[in-house]
């Protein structure tokens, strides 16, 4: 009995079943809530779809036609790159958009094949190519693990892990993928036979081998460049003013998969098969295999070598949804997309099909269009199965320099600038160093020795910066006491307070790649949570603002947490003012999501609002000029133009009690005004 007795009294008076059982009955009565709440979050369409206006549909009909006829030959052309039959390129093109209709945040991302995601898988192929599996089902496996990790990431919010790939990192990553891709279709532009791997393997046989390139082949593919450039540069400079112009530039790689395969056709349909003027794609399929689900030794074999595809293609689909949601003005959701993410990959790996991801030109040209919501992917779907069910006898034909050429011109734009890596070089020694490691690592080594090396080093810099701290001293040798009575006597009166139309954030640590996203977050969710929208932006309440409710739930959601019931009584912000005194380091990522940060509380809080940066040590404020932001003590202007000016501080307050120990007697001895340059903010 004294053990029972000892039990029950545990379970009566211990802290800890005393919390469980409060946690217990609190999840009890919010499940029902909670339950709505997540099939809301998981599936978006059930928010938005009764505010949709049928005016709409003219538009996504127009979207989701053009994004279907850039998709044909953008899938069979990353399926070769993938080295897999290059008719799964468009079996893997078909779901991913009706999915993303039920599940997406975003209205304009398109997803599907990568040239990204393509590069990364045919590695993954080739280490594993003559064992017991074909390639097309190695493709699929690492779809599936790559679907795998998504969906862990997405369904438990662990979407920060990708913070630690920093934009550095991302751009010498993509850069060496871009010039890997290039390489890698220079044999079939060229007609060159037996062009190794590796980067210096794949240059020397280039040139060892021009002698035997097909002259046929070479015709194809350099006109081929041509003819995409031309549009290209057409819809750039005319797309604005001549529908007919823009709509030939958007599908040019459409019209020049067309006009090669009618040309190929009509030289080689009466030639031998082994006697062609030129390589051919021999697309062969009849409709959608059954479904299959990839073998769990094969999957065993894929799980670590799938880690750099899922990495590269997942932050390079949130950052097109992010940056997109940011330009038209509406919100998404990092961790669903991801959610959305790990399902389309699993279940499209059931179809042997590749990995899918956001690609950034199909969702460009989707803007562009003006789509209104995420049912243009299912005209997308519609178009890509009549292609899969129809057109496969004519896309027999399709060259392969034509194929080579849609790719390369593709991934050109993907390869950074040198101005840019010079601008990493200007802001952060640490910054370049970690791009230059990113960028040789994966084009001579390994995609994925090029990122575990990169994010490593910045992972070592970091650890190093905290071992290594500096620690300022000031020549004041008073004793604590007296500096505190002079800070005392500079105190206003009692009764001044902050201004409800201001903020004040005050940093705990460094701004760096790690933490500048959620930085970022958490400062405009307090904003969106205790400040009034301004009217008519992306979260007013009128009903023709856009097709997304997902920005207006979640800033009810932080309301009804913070206890806020009338938002209607909330003020406007007018202020912001950041404290950097706890600021000891910031990096580009940090500089770059800061500059985010202001357009996106301008967007919400309309271009009056005004940001002051308060606590710059010297360090950090150097950081922002090597950055190329503008810094101005006071009431200066800048010197170099009137128009761009930012306005003089107009407010000077204090607060009846210090804030983190530290006293805001007068802005104007403090402040420093920081403007970026850049005519888009």
């Amino acid at each position: 009995m004294k053990f029972v007795d000892k039990i029950k009294n545990d379970v009566v008076n211990d802290v800890t079943w005393n919390r469980v059982g409060r946690l217990a009955v609190r999840g009890t009565r919010a499940l029902p809530r909670a339950s709505v709440e997540y099939a809301l979050d998981k599936f978006p369409i059930i928010g938005w779809l009764p505010r949709y206006n049928y005016r709409w549909l003219i538009n996504d009909l127009i979207a989701g036609l053009t994004v279907g006829l850039m998709l044909i030959p953008q899938g069979l052309s990353y399926a070769k790159l993938a080295t897999i039959p290059v008719q799964y390129g468009l079996i893997s093109s078909w779901l991913p958009s009706a999915i993303y209709a039920f599940m997406g945040t975003s209205k304009d991302l398109s997803t599907g094949p990568t040239s990204l995601i393509g590069l990364l898988t045919s590695e993954v192929v080739e280490q594993l190519e003559g064992e017991q599996w074909s390639r097309s089902e190695i493709a699929s496996a690492v779809a599936m693990i790559m679907g795998i990790y998504g969906l862990i990431i997405g369904v438990f919010k662990l979407g920060f892990l990708l913070d630690f790939i920093s934009l550095p990192i991302l751009s010498g990553f993509i850069s060496a993928v871009a010039i890997t891709i290039i390489l890698n279709q220079m044999g079939s532009l060229l007609g060159e036979p037996n062009v190794g791997d590796g980067t210096a393997n794949q240059i020397r046989d280039i040139f060892q081998k021009l002698p035997q390139a097909n002259g046929y082949a070479c015709a194809v593919g350099f006109t081929g460049i041509l003819f995409l450039t031309i549009l290209d540069r057409a819809g750039k400079k005319w797309g604005k003013t001549n529908k007919i112009v823009w709509f030939l530039s958007i599908t040019r790689a459409f019209l020049a998969l067309v006009l090669y395969t009618g040309i190929s056709y009509a030289v080689n349909k009466d030639r031998a098969n082994g006697s062609f003027l030129f390589d051919v794609a021999k697309v062969q399929a009849d409709g959608l295999e059954p479904p299959k689900v990839p073998s769990g030794a094969l999957l065993s074999q894929v799980a670590g070598r799938s880690i750099a595809v899922f990495i590269g293609s997942a932050v390079e689909h949130t950052a097109i949804a992010r940056g997109f949601g940011v330009y038209n003005n509406y919100v998404t959701d990092q961790s669903q997309e991801l959610t959305y993410y790990g399902v389309t990959n699993i279940f499209n790996s059931f179809f042997h099909s590749m990995g899918v991801g956001g690609a950034m030109s199909r969702t460009a040209v989707n803007s562009a269009c003006n789509v209104k919501s995420p049912l243009s992917g299912f005209v997308t779907t519609a178009v890509v199965l009549v292609s899969i069910f129809k057109l496969v006898g004519t896309l027999y034909w399709i060259p392969k320099a034509t194929l080579a050429a849609i790719i390369i011109t593709a991934v050109w734009p993907l390869i950074s600038s040198p101005s840019v890596f010079y601008r990493w070089w200007k802001a952060s020694l640490a910054d370049f160093i970690s791009s230059m490691i990113a960028f040789w690592v994966s084009l001579f080594v390994s995609t994925e020795m090029g990122i575990a090396c990169s994010v490593g080093f910045n992972i070592v810099y970091l650890l190093l910066r905290q071992i290594f701290a500096r620690v300022k001293t000031t020549p004041d040798t008073r004793s604590e006491l007296a500096v505190v009575l002079d800070q005392v006597q500079k105190l206003p009166a009692p009764g001044t307070s902050i201004p409800d139309d201001t903020r004040i954030f005050k940093f705990a640590d460094s701004v760096y790649f790690s933490n500048a996203y959620r930085v970022k977050t958490s400062i405009l969710d307090t904003i969106q949570t205790y400040h009034a929208v301004v009217f008519n932006s992306a979260f007013a309440p009128e009903a023709e603002r856009n097709w997304s409710v997902t920005g207006e739930r979640r800033i009810k959601k932080l309301r009804r947490a913070a206890g806020i019931t009338d938002a209607a009584r909330l003020p406007p912000i007018g202020l912001v003012i950041l404290d950097f005194s706890s600021v000891s380091h910031i990096d580009t990522t940090g500089c770059s999501h800061l500059k985010d940060l202001i357009k996106e509380v301008k967007k919400y809080g309309g271009k009056g609002v005004e940001f002051r940066f308060v606590g710059l040590s010297d360090y950090v404020r150097e950081r922002f000029e090597r950055a190329n932001w503008c810094i101005l003590e006071g009431d200066e202007h800048p010197s170099n133009g009137e128009d761009r000016a930012p306005r003089r501080i107009k407010r000077r307050f204090s607060l009846e009690r210090p804030l983190a120990g530290k006293h805001y007697a007068d802005q104007s001895s403090f402040v420093f005004e920081i403007h970026h340059w850049d005519e888009s903010m």
